[in-house]
């Protein structure tokens, strides 16, 4: 594939994705600031990636990354919805500014293809599940904007300066290197934490809301067919997933079991959450239809939602305290 650049290399996607793409004998950069990737997360990395260190609003740095890169997979991002709505300008201008700024420098550099790392928040709560990538968007927080405005930017930048571009819209994407202590931790690594340490996780809302929880080897492997496949890419969405949905009620249930399993918690145990007020800007339901996936890119989930959370409550229990 020529020489890789990850920005935002140091999160849990793109450092997954590094380790991948190293494991195949690809030649990868990331690049990150570190305002919320973590620096353990590319230690084991060093020596074999180039690192680069700078933000993606800054065009100079973001070129001197971009030097001699064939495909550029565009991780970078301020994550969270709820960050978002706490601070819905710092979130847009980094977003959008910065995949400008990611696009631009790369039609100069005479990148191949770029691979966004868009995202499902874009669809907002429309009815109708599965959500299919012709539904009309309507995004429910400053996040989801600027998700949905960077897809329209790569497919511009594709038509204009014929670029290869592809987003991906990622469906809840969970693993061993999330990061259970952010204030803004996703729900899964919040509920296998409280699992080993025997608390009450917060749910906002009933629980009944759903998501297509896609293990973190699915999007991996979607990322690297989107740099590999011989079809050309011309700023089309596609979804990324696995094509069924579970409700927060029931990954208490399989976590509850995987802590009894692990001898965490006695027999009969019932993992039982706080519940709180649903949160302004989140969606209720999700599903994906991952059938475009299929036919552009050859996408196909391989681990799906309870071989995935087995393996990331396993992961997980070898560095979480028992106490808190």
């Amino acid at each position: 594939m020529g020489l890789m650049l990850i920005t935002g290399g140091a999160g849990f996607v793109g450092s997954s994705l590094a380790e991948a793409l190293l494991a195949q004998g690809e030649r990868v950069r990331i690049f990150d600031n570190f305002a919320t990737g973590r620096r353990s997360n590319v230690e084991s990395l060093k020596g074999n990636v180039e690192l680069f260190e700078g933000s993606i609003v800054d065009p100079e740095a973001v070129a001197r990354a971009m030097k001699g890169v064939d495909v550029v997979f565009h991780e970078a991002a301020i994550p969270s919805v709820a960050r978002s709505v706490e601070n819905p300008q710092y979130s847009v201008s980094i977003g959008v500014q910065g995949t400008t700024v990611v696009l631009d420098v790369a039609r100069h550099e005479k990148v191949k293809r770029l691979i966004f790392a868009a995202s499902s928040s874009a669809y907002g709560n429309t009815k109708e599940l599965p959500k299919v990538e012709t539904m009309a968007p309507t995004p429910l927080s400053p996040y989801a904007v600027s998700k949905l405005t960077c897809e329209h930017l790569l497919r511009v930048f594709a038509g204009l300066y014929g670029i290869e571009t592809l987003s991906l819209r990622y469906f809840n994407v969970f693993g061993p290197r999330q990061d259970p202590a952010s204030e803004y931790a996703a729900v899964i690594p919040k509920f296998i934490t409280a699992a080993i340490r025997r608390e009450r996780p917060v749910i906002f809302g009933d629980g009944e809301q759903t998501r297509d929880f896609c293990f973190i080897d699915n999007t991996v492997a979607a990322n690297i067919l989107a740099a590999t496949t011989s079809n050309k890419l011309s700023g089309e969405v596609v979804n990324i997933a696995c094509g069924e949905r579970r409700s927060l009620n029931e990954l208490l249930a399989f976590i509850g079991h995987e802590a009894v399993s692990a001898g965490d918690a006695p027999p009969g145990y019932e993992l039982r959450a706080d519940y709180k007020p649903a949160r302004a800007g989140d969606v209720r339901d999700s599903l994906a239809d991952i059938a475009a996936a299929r036919k552009l890119i050859g996408y196909e989930p391989k681990v799906m939602v309870r071989d995935g959370l087995a393996r990331t409550y396993a992961a997980f229990r070898t560095f979480t305290s028992k106490t808190a």
